[in-house]
């Protein structure tokens, strides 16, 4: 081992600038899944490098600034990727000590019991997972604790679709603001039950959220959004046994000569290259990311021709981002003056109805307040001004099912393409008009729908799926590699269906539950 970083007293951020790093484990990327990891690993007698390609996103005035974070991008510090036909997008992917979820919208709900078995739409299967939710539940739990998650306690103001639980939310739910309060009676009087969104914001005495309006979609100056880096990450820092390596990019994973066992990371670090070995190996990239690793770490010599852990032929395959649009309810007669906005969700149309015949549509929620600066710049901006003063912002959000076709592939560069036809629009479509009735029935004479595009990757997922036989999945119940013995993947990557829930929470819960059970330690 390099005794300068592990030595008593060294520094958890690196400083030391190295050919050659050593650790027990290695973590690729320090989002939900490999800050996660980190923290549950720490303390346990590993040593465990977490490798991060970005930096520490900087607090600074402009996290507040919609025309700094919408208008110029200024945190957008991801490459450019592709479309199947070559068009470059700035996708949703950020680089930073944290990962995406430094701009998350914090939303934070479990799966559903059915969400982990076999579902049909009218366009295909969603398939079960190789577990079930009985199993997930107590790292749904330790999740919820972990980032600080608030609820609804009583069990009757909650989601009428809710899994069970062992217990309740750690917190009480982010009250709603009057106007919201007002929406949640005119929604109760069609019928409907509406209930508060599941939040990690760090709310309450002496906690430092402030219920600003620049939460969804925005880093958070007062370190008030409970991220991987705040809730995990530091955490595992501060307990011993973690490092950090920042601005250190992976560009592919090396085995030994049969193939059996990753034995180094090469990486570019400040524009070096540098090398990274360790007796285990956690990739936690993000589902798209970690899928073009794996690919990049083809070796024909040592047994992995398409790309590493891919016997099945499956990484990168079978991507899914969420059918995703932004609805804009209107009423030109009052002003919307709600600040925190993002508090409340309708899932009474998520699942079957089996006295319509109506199959399962997805999700209503709230989003954090949309500003001018966020609006199509095509219209002038007093007109964007005008709407964002009078509308009620709702994501709207249906179940992406897995295709094969759908996939993660490489420019001859090693550059990112995403090849992405969209999968059950249908109950999408359904979806939009279910949310336009509703919302006209509780006074929104006008409502603007507009469905996200390619760049919409903030729920990725699928590429790299979890399943009990070899030949059908990549990895195993546990996150392990069918093929590679010492070779875990723990983000998003794993699932084999997307549900209709923001996936974060799920994949928090799942890392706990590889760091305790799924072998890192053996």
């Amino acid at each position: 081992m390099n005794a300068g970083i592990w030595a008593p007293g060294s520094p958890p951020v690196v400083a030391a600038d190295l050919e050659r790093y050593e650790a027990d484990i290695v973590i690729i990327g320090s989002g939900a899944g490999g800050a996660t990891t980190a923290w549950a690993l720490a303390g346990r007698g590993a040593r465990v490098l977490v490798l991060e390609r970005g930096g520490f996103l900087p607090r600074e005035p402009e996290n507040w600034s919609p025309r700094a974070v919408f208008g110029e991008q200024r945190y957008h510090n991801a490459e450019p990727w592709r479309t199947a036909d070559g068009r470059r997008f700035t996708s949703a992917a950020h680089y930073y000590v944290g990962g995406t979820t430094k701009v998350y919208g914090a939303s934070l709900p479990r799966m559903r019991v059915d969400d982990f078995e076999a579902v049909e739409h009218p366009e295909g299967t969603s398939p079960a997972w190789p577990f079930g939710y009985r199993e997930l539940e107590p790292f749904y739990a330790e999740a919820e604790r972990l980032f600080r998650v608030h609820g609804a306690q009583d069990e009757g103001a909650g989601d009428p679709t809710g899994p069970p639980r062992s217990g309740a939310f750690p917190h009480p739910p982010v009250p709603h603001e009057p106007y919201v309060a007002e929406l949640e009676r005119r929604l109760r009087a069609q019928g409907l039950h509406p209930f508060p969104l599941e939040l990690g914001v760090d709310l309450g005495p002496d906690r430092p959220c402030l219920r600003c309006g620049t939460c969804d979609a925005f880093p958070c100056r007062v370190g008030a959004k409970n991220d991987a880096e705040t809730r995990a990450l530091r955490p595992a820092l501060r307990r011993g046994g973690v490092r950090l390596l920042t601005d250190t990019y992976v560009t592919r994973l090396e085995t030994d000569a049969g193939g059996r066992r990753v034995t180094r990371a090469h990486a570019l670090r400040g524009g070096r290259q540098v090398t990274i070995g360790a007796g285990r190996f956690v990739v936690s990239a993000g589902a798209v990311n970690s899928a073009a690793l794996l690919l990049r770490s083809a070796d024909t010599g040592r047994g992995h021709p398409a790309g590493l852990a891919n016997g099945s032929g499956l990484v990168g395959r079978n991507l899914m981002l969420h059918n995703n649009s932004v609805v804009l309810a209107v009423d030109p007669r009052r002003r919307n003056p709600v600040v925190f906005q993002k508090t409340l969700a309708v899932n009474d149309f998520y699942r079957a109805d089996p006295h319509s015949g109506r199959p399962p549509l997805g999700n209503l929620q709230l989003m954090g307040k949309v500003q001018a600066e966020m609006l199509p710049t095509g219209y002038p901006y007093r007109l964007r001004a005008a709407v964002a003063a009078h509308s009620l912002d709702w994501w709207v959000m249906s179940e992406d099912l897995p295709d094969a076709r759908n996939r993660v592939a490489l420019t001859p560069d090693g550059g990112i393409v995403l090849a992405r036809t969209p999968t059950n629009l249908r109950a999408h479509r359904d979806l939009l008009r279910a949310a336009r009735r509703m919302l006209r029935r509780a006074g929104y004479p006008l409502v603007l729908a507009h469905r996200m595009g390619p760049d919409a990757t903030g729920h990725q997922c699928g590429t790299v799926v979890a399943g009990r036989d070899g030949a059908s999945s990549v990895l195993d119940p546990y996150c392990r590699s069918h093929q590679v013995q010492n070779l875990h993947v723990v983000d998003g990557g794993f699932f084999p269906s997307s549900a209709a829930v923001n996936p974060t929470l799920t994949i928090v819960a799942q890392a706990l539950r590889v760091a305790r059970h799924g072998g890192l330690l053996d």
